[in-house]
């Protein structure tokens, strides 16, 4: 096959018909490189057919052996797929990769190609989560040229390459981990993997902004887009599907992270849960995230603010903080402009849905005029501008996961699309005001 030659920059990957000095894309200097490349073939002849007559079967599933990385990725991975995992520095993506591999390891061949590690180092890891399986191989190379030698000499079920942004192909002239390094090693691998019909998991890391690095090209050639996400000083991580084309994007999997590795949260409701606390400022919710609900402790807390006045959210929304405290101001009559105002979910799972901003109210108005919410009680519902509660999605499984977990009564608001309360004490309310009546203990809890 012929060759020609095209000119295109080493930082950023885009094409430029000449050499010139000067990127028009990123502006750099003196970062156009020449690339020979194939010549481009003549294009065949296309035909279209009825949409109709076109078998549409499901890809067939691989379970992980992972119930949550499963619930994700809609039952598991299919093979000739390509898997993007990313996350920020040690929040588990190795952990979690490795889990995998030792679970398919049971029933399949895999193999784990190391850019960043030592063999040494990633079996002193897998031997911290148990017995290593004897069809787990491991290889150590950065060469994409090596890598795909190794899947086309005997495929396996999964390859996981740990990490792609280290991973380099020899055509390039670019520095490793550059844009144009990145996208043509995803782009061999992602070849390979569908030849060979080898499910293929890459691991990527995040910018300084939590975005993943690389180009926005490596998130369209791939499958699958997975995040992990997770205070790396707490315990819990969860795992969202941000693309998938096997399947919805909208479950997470929770894991909680342990001396061995990463643990299943089987019932995250219960995990979730502290103490019953008798205070002011703390009050259950409901939330629902993908096809599941969990029951989250909101706590809140106030104090005179001795300069300017603090508005701290952690693991919620800070813009619906600042809608609720004015609204709380203006409709309520709870005056928080001289206090500071912190806020956060017990748990470290993060609540940013607007059917928890009942109960971030309430939770605000407690702390700030001292009464105690009963933990029996949860609150859901959307606070409007105006101080009127509006009904969210999915209350049926609001109010089952709620009575699972002990409450006798629930604060709704009074637009719920909601017939029987399951055994809650339905306390329908119009407007917060009302909201923050209904939630005092001396209101009875009888409907």
């Amino acid at each position: 096959m012929k060759s020609h030659v095209r000119y295109a920059c080493r930082l950023c990957g885009s094409s430029a018909p000449r050499w010139q000095g000067r990127c028009g894309a990123c502006s750099e200097w003196n970062s156009i490189d020449e690339v020979a490349g194939p010549e481009p073939s003549p294009r065949a002849r296309v035909s279209a057919g009825a949409l109709r007559d076109v078998a549409g079967d499901a890809a067939a599933s691989l379970s992980s052996g992972i119930g949550e990385l499963d619930r994700v990725l809609g039952g598991g991975f299919v093979a000739g797929s390509t898997t993007l995992l990313y996350g920020e520095p040690g929040v588990g993506k190795s952990t979690l990769a490795l889990m995998t591999l030792c679970a398919l390891a049971r029933r399949h061949d895999v193999l784990l190609i190391a850019a960043e590690e030592s063999a040494a180092q990633v079996a002193q890891r897998a031997r911290r989560m148990g017995d290593i399986p004897a069809r787990l191989d491991v290889a150590t190379t950065t060469s994409v040229e090596s890598a795909s030698e190794l899947l086309g000499e005997r495929p396996r079920t999964l390859c996981v390459i740990d990490s792609i942004s280290a991973m380099s192909d020899d055509a390039l002239s670019s520095v490793v981990g550059s844009v144009p390094q990145i996208r043509a090693a995803a782009e061999r691998l992602c070849s390979i993997a569908k030849a060979t019909d080898t499910a293929l998991l890459l691991i990527g890391h995040v910018t300084k902004d939590g975005e993943l690095a690389g180009p926005r090209a490596l998130e369209h050639l791939v499958d699958t887009v997975i995040r992990i996400e997770g205070d790396r000083h707490g315990t819990l991580r969860t795992v969202r599907a941000q693309k998938h084309r096997f399947g919805p994007t909208g479950e997470v999997g929770l894991f909680e992270m342990v001396g061995d590795g990463l643990r299943e949260v089987l019932d995250p409701s219960m995990s979730l849960r502290g103490p019953e606390l008798d205070v002011p400022g703390v009050v259950l919710t409901v939330t629902n995230d993908g096809s599941r609900s969990f029951v989250v402790e909101i706590q809140a807390l106030v104090a005179h603010a001795g300069g300017s006045t603090k508005r701290v959210a952690y693991q919620l929304s800070s813009p619906r903080l600042s809608l609720l405290l004015a609204v709380l101001e203006a409709r309520c009559g709870v005056d928080t402009s001289a206090l500071d105002v912190f806020a956060a979910t017990a748990g470290g799972l993060s609540a940013s849905e607007p059917g928890v901003d009942v109960a971030l109210a309430l939770a605000i108005a407690s702390a700030t005029l001292g009464f105690a919410v009963s933990p029996s009680v949860v609150a859901v519902g959307e606070v409007g501008l105006a101080g009127e509660l509006r009904a969210v999605p999915g209350m049926a499984r609001r109010i089952r996961e709620a009575r699972r977990l002990g409450a006798r009564a629930i604060i709704l608001p009074a637009s719920a699309d909601v017939v029987d309360g399951d055994g809650l004490v339905l306390r329908r309310c119009h407007s917060l005001v009302e909201a923050i009546a209904a939630a005092r203990l001396d209101v009875p809890l009888a409907a």
